[in-house]
């Protein structure tokens, strides 16, 4: 095939070209002639994961040792998927990220069996096999404390981009993981909208009213959602991934969990970007070699009364 014909492969179709800037003329007029009806519509695309989501986690299987099962979270049906005993063994548990699904997880599921622990994944709601169609940071986070609380404290948790934010906050008493790997996670919810702002072509005057629509419909603040205020009570030990190439959530909001983390780690990588990064074998080799107690990528040092821009 010519270097052309794949280019025009590459190249994003008139269709979505189109459908995008439809969306933003919407989004730009609405903001004058709507506001209240514009940032409702806003914030409902939002919190609404990607179609995709299910396709994909539909044309994954799993093996034969996978045992599928289902648990019921603030009135959704969620997907568990699980490797071995997690009651018997150390168990990991698993989050995806934004329209994102359990099974990204595959590639890692082995090795850490290998290592000795049990697997659980799962889907979030509105994501792969589960139940659902709106969901944001809170649910993500109400998720992951609800499956963990079912199987018990972890040995380990994962999470990836969203699901690294959610694995952070869902931190408490209750429930907790005694290590943490967090491969590009999300730092700032506010920093997150003010992006999709930014990318529908939304005006920044209606972002007040946004934050409303996601505290009435969750009963957390933007502000409780920044995860730079949880990090310096954590206790548990962290290695943080992130990729300098990173488009979606940028490498210094990983820098960010180092940095307020006390005791964290932060492997960096390059050319890998937000997606890639999660099943590189040399990420996955890291995240070995800090769960056997290596020395894995380097201490961020500074002081946390730095200022923080969004």
């Amino acid at each position: 095939m010519s270097s052309k014909s794949t280019a025009a492969i590459n190249r994003p179709g008139l269709a979505a070209r189109f459908k995008l800037g439809t969306v933003r003329a919407g989004f730009a007029f609405g903001s004058r002639l709507a506001p209240q009806h514009t940032v409702k519509r806003a914030a409902q695309l939002f919190a609404t994961p990607f179609a995709s989501s299910r396709t994909r986690a539909q044309a994954v299987q799993g093996d034969d040792e996978m045992q599928r099962g289902q648990l019921q979270v603030n009135g959704e049906t969620i997907a568990t998927y699980v490797w071995g005993d997690p009651v018997l063994q150390p168990y990991a548990l698993l989050a995806h990220g934004w329209s994102s699904f359990g099974l990204r997880f595959l590639p890692w599921v082995a090795k850490l069996r290998a290592q000795g622990y049990a697997v659980v994944t799962f889907d979030q709601p509105g994501h792969g096999y589960s139940s659902g169609k709106l969901c944001t940071l809170p649910e993500f986070t109400d998720t992951v404390h609800a499956v963990g609380q079912y199987y018990g404290e972890a040995a380990l948790a994962i999470g990836h981009s969203l699901g690294g934010a959610a694995v952070t906050l869902a931190q408490d008493e209750a429930w907790r993981a005694r290590k943490l790997i967090l491969v590009a996670p999300a730092a700032d919810m506010a920093a997150a909208v003010g992006r999709f702002f930014r990318f529908v072509r939304l005006a920044g005057y209606l972002r007040e009213a946004f934050y409303l629509w996601l505290l009435r419909r969750t009963g957390v603040s933007v502000e409780q959602l920044q995860v730079h205020h949880h990090l310096p009570a954590l206790g548990s030990p962290g290695l943080i991934v992130h990729d300098l190439d990173d488009d979606d959530v940028p490498w210094g909001e990983g820098e960010r969990y180092a940095h307020y983390w006390p005791g964290a780690r932060l492997f960096t990588t390059q050319g890998l970007g937000h997606r890639r990064v999660l099943d590189a074998p040399e990420v996955i080799d890291a995240a070995l070699a800090f769960i056997r107690g290596e020395q894995v990528g380097t201490r961020v040092i500074g002081s946390t009364n730095l200022s923080l821009c969004v």
